[in-house]
């Protein structure tokens, strides 16, 4: 049994499914669920799909599994779709929320001080301008894409924009990570990692941006057994290594080949990275 955490459109689960593995899907978000079950019916039994969060894996199965795969942020069908407020490509409501629960991201910029948004849109999106952004934001109270993508350039003085990304895209992925609690979410998926994977399990691991893939690094290295590379400098101690309880089945991330990015431009920043769990650890 592998586990799609992030089921989304079921694409991976389809081509786990097409070798011949049985596969749960899981997703936040009723469309997907509804959409893959759709698409992958032909399965029958060997495909299950169940409504949850990827952070609450070990509470979703009933016993250890063979694989745990997690491609993180937004699907394709999420992000192509207007209504749904994650792109700034077309108007329509700025929503943002992967289930339909919690707050809206017109709904937590009007809730939040400005000092609270700006530190949001800073330590999610890496934004140096989010003082002036958040500001912004909260003057305008935007309730659509257009008008926060509006917002942002009004903010952003014009020389000081980015040549290769649109100059909303940092603020719109901080807004989408604390709508969702994205960081918290894969926090609590590597933490459960040891108890999700049988002895020779894999999980592997799919991310677009620093923020994740920092968080992945660190957790795998741990997991097998390395010093962290955050340790900090200059302290009086010389760093353990402890037993390794996973050893790593990729010593750099995996990333898009040019052939790839050429047929699905959304692949150029995604890094995979996977661990197997040691033969005989509980």
């Amino acid at each position: 049994m592998i586990v799609d955490g992030t089921l989304g459109g079921g694409g991976h689960s389809e081509a786990l499914l097409e070798a011949g593995a049985s596969v749960l899907g899981v997703d936040r978000d009723p469309r997907a669920l509804a959409a893959a079950r759709e698409r992958l019916a032909r399965f029958g039994p060997r495909f299950t799909a169940v409504q949850g969060e990827f952070g609450a894996v070990a509470h979703l199965i009933d016993a250890p599994v063979d694989g745990l795969l997690l491609d993180l942020g937004v699907s394709s069908p999420q992000f192509d779709e207007p209504s749904r407020g994650f792109s700034f490509q077309a108007d329509g409501p700025l929503d943002m929320r992967m289930s339909d629960e919690g707050q809206t991201a017109a709904e937590l910029i009007a809730s939040l001080e400005e000092s609270e948004l700006a530190q949001v849109i800073f330590e999610y999106g890496e934004e140096r301008f989010s003082r002036q952004i958040a500001r912004a934001l909260k003057f305008a109270q935007p309730q659509t894409t257009k008008e926060a993508v509006k917002a942002i350039e009004a903010a952003v003085p014009r020389r000081a924009w980015p040549d290769k990304i649109h100059v909303a895209t940092r603020t719109f992925q901080a807004l989408r990570i604390k709508v969702n609690e994205e960081l918290g979410q894969l926090d609590d998926a590597l933490t459960a990692i040891p108890q999700v994977l049988k002895p020779g399990g894999v999980a592997a691991i799919i991310s677009f941006h620093s923020l994740e893939d920092r968080k992945v690094k660190q957790a795998f290295k741990a997991l097998c057994g390395d010093v962290p590379d955050d340790l900090p400098r200059g302290l009086p101690m010389i760093p353990v290594k402890v037993e390794a309880q996973f050893t790593a089945l990729t010593k750099k991330p995996i990333v898009a080949s040019d052939e790839e990015v050429s047929a699905n431009p959304r692949a150029r920043s995604a890094k995979l990275r996977a661990i197997k769990k040691v033969e005989g650890v509980k």
